[in-house]
């Protein structure tokens, strides 16, 4: 019924628990989840989950944020972008969050090599004609244009993907709309100060739209602060489906019938 379109399952704290979270999956209707690679050293776990578990899936990509990490070439995505039960290239993006604190006082002009990944991400992307998980934090504007200038322009023959736990603004959610990605909304959405982000989740068709965890992170309420799992998923369905007055199986249908619409390859 459900599907987590987005979730850390090789993070220690839920690799260590994988068997009870599975089963807390199937208890709160969880059917399948995309595991998401953030460095070219952690895919073969990632794949590996993939390769065990029929109703899950992998993504191959290098997160903006992570440094001293293998840098990959579009020929070393696509090579594990041909394996079996890999569906996406990600999570790939701009992350310009925290530059004092997080990033040690540099400025956006440091971090050319962000943007330098990012490209070799969606290069790679369009050769396989598999989707982008895309991470962008305090970096819209030029997410959205490095997208543009690779091609990304939504006038067809495009990658296409998912704007990832999307807390930007309606701005930005109308812009990636427009480029012909989709939006997911994770457990912030049922926070209470996350009133814009609910807007969002208002404003964007039924039928661009997917929901997440972002496990171990972000857990939704009643559960913030906690370690986060795919089995907490449904929560944010029922959120936006409290949000734009509908029945939560209607989201559960919509969200799981356009994660099956984006990642070519995955099964009921």
């Amino acid at each position: 019924m459900f599907t987590d379109s987005h979730c850390h399952l090789t993070f220690t704290e839920l690799l260590s628990q994988l068997p009870a979270i599975r089963q807390a999956m199937a208890d709160a209707q969880v059917d399948r989840a995309l595991c998401i690679c953030t460095t070219m050293e952690e895919f073969n776990g990632v794949h590996a989950l993939a390769l065990a578990h029929d109703n899950f899936w992998s993504t191959v990509g290098v997160h903006p944020d992570n440094e001293g990490v293998t840098e990959p070439s579009v020929q070393d995505l696509l090579h594990c972008a041909a394996l079996p039960r890999v569906v996406a290239i990600g999570e790939t993006g701009l992350d310009y969050y925290g530059m004092e604190d997080r990033k040690g006082g540099r400025s956006i002009a440091d971090l050319e090599w962000q943007r330098e990944r990012f490209r070799t991400h969606i290069r790679a992307a369009r050769a396989c004609g598999k989707p982008l998980v895309i991470h962008t934090r305090s970096a819209s504007d030029d997410t959205l244009a490095i997208l543009r200038e690779e091609g990304e322009d939504g006038a067809g023959n495009l990658a296409g993907g998912v704007f990832h736990c999307f807390t930007e603004s309606m701005q930005v959610a109308r812009a990636a709309l427009d480029l012909g990605y989709y939006i997911s909304f994770s457990g912030i959405v049922t926070f209470k100060s996350a009133q814009d982000l609910r807007d969002v989740a208002a404003y964007v068709p039924l039928d661009r739209m997917l929901i997440e965890t972002d496990s171990p992170y972000l857990a939704p309420v009643p559960y913030r602060g906690k370690t986060n799992n795919p089995s907490y998923v449904p929560l944010v369905a029922q959120q936006i489906a409290q949000t734009r007055g509908i029945a939560l199986d209607v989201v559960a249908q919509a969200t799981s019938r356009n994660f099956e619409a984006l990642f070519k390859g995955v099964v009921a």
